[in-house]
């Protein structure tokens, strides 16, 4: 059994999956690597099989029909045999000294007294073009080098909620809590990094700049042409993690204030994205968004439109639209969204 399975979703990734892949290996026999081909029509599937036929005990190439990054992933937890579960994108990298930190730290958790089912780590923007990078790190709200609960943790800002760049899960929870991503659906890394939590009772912070997270391609999904372009999956995404947080019921306390804070910043997201399409169909699925909020739980719906950001970005009229994309602008700064 392998200490820790990597699955890479690749969909036509020929141009820079083999680095990824390269820096993964570093982990050697301790670790999985299951590069899912999803569907792609270049290279990607002649590259992954390359890879598992050079290092067979390491690397498994995994084909299927394309069914979107949600899928790949799905693919990647079904064949996973490794204790634990990470994902890493086909056009993101890890850092060696950071990698073999994890596997050690990993290692010696296992022959402990406690089960961990969240390992968090830091991880890089490589954001293009830019000459600092910023380092999405957790020091000031997770305890660390110990095993601790969600009632040892400290309040997150805004900007600093958990990523599925930050998380390595125990891959039988992800079973038992039955997490399967919507298919063809943009995004689904929210889902990944929010609808286990209620299953999660011990965690570790491990403070090393483990994943590099890049940005700066023209068609990536985190570009803002191309998330109002794929609004309705935004909106999907959304709805599935107000599904989830009323699912999770009375949950801790500390942990459900922090999934209520992480949906109120995927809610301010998805309005703003429709506010700034400024179409009369745009402004109608806001409104479709809040009503079908409203009408799975009101108690949520309240709070969410009463928040600080719900506030914001509900204000009336063609001025108040206007005034929510400059507080936006203002928060992306002060708060780091991406």
């Amino acid at each position: 059994m392998k200490l820790l399975s990597i699955t890479i979703p690749c969909y036509n990734s020929q141009d820079y999956m083999e680095k990824c892949i390269e820096s993964l290996l570093v982990g050697g026999e301790e670790v999985e690597i299951l590069v899912v081909d999803d569907g792609s029509s270049d290279r990607t599937a002649e590259i992954a099989d390359a890879y598992a036929e050079k290092y067979p005990t390491i690397v498994k190439a995994i084909h299927q029909e394309n069914g979107g990054h949600g899928e790949a992933v799905n693919a990647g937890i079904r064949n996973a045999t490794g204790l634990y579960f990470k994902v890493v994108d086909s056009d993101d990298w890890v850092n060696k000294e950071a990698y073999i930190s994890i596997l050690k730290t990993l290692y010696e958790l296992l022959r402990g007294p406690e089960t961990v089912d969240l390992l968090i780590s830091n991880f890089v923007y490589e954001k293009q073009g830019a000459t600092r990078k910023k380092v999405m790190q957790y020091r000031r709200c997770l305890p660390q080098n110990k095993i601790f609960g969600w009632d040892e943790v400290r309040h997150m800002l805004k900007g600093k909620y958990l990523l599925m760049h930050s998380m390595i899960y125990r891959t039988q929870l992800l079973h038992d809590c039955g997490l399967e991503l919507p298919k063809h659906t943009f995004y689904v890394d929210n889902l990944f990094a929010f609808e286990p939590l209620p299953y999660v009772k011990n965690l570790y912070y491990l403070d090393v700049n483990f994943y590099r997270y890049f940005i700066g391609r023209d068609d990536q999904s985190v570009n803002e042409k191309v998330m109002i372009k794929r609004i309705d999956q935004q909106i999907r995404v959304n709805k599935l993690m107000v599904d989830a947080y009323i699912k999770c019921g009375n949950t801790n306390r500390r942990l459900k204030a922090y999934m209520f804070s992480y949906l109120d910043i995927i809610t301010t997201i998805s309005s703003i994205m429709l506010i700034r399409a400024n179409t009369e169909e745009s402004l109608q699925k806001k409104k479709e968004l809040l009503d079908y909020i409203k009408s799975e739980n009101r108690a949520v719906y309240n709070k969410l439109r009463h928040s600080l950001f719900g506030r914001v970005m509900n204000l009336p009229g063609r001025g108040g639209r206007k005034m929510s994309v400059a507080a936006y602008k203002i928060s992306q700064k002060f708060y780091g969204f991406n």
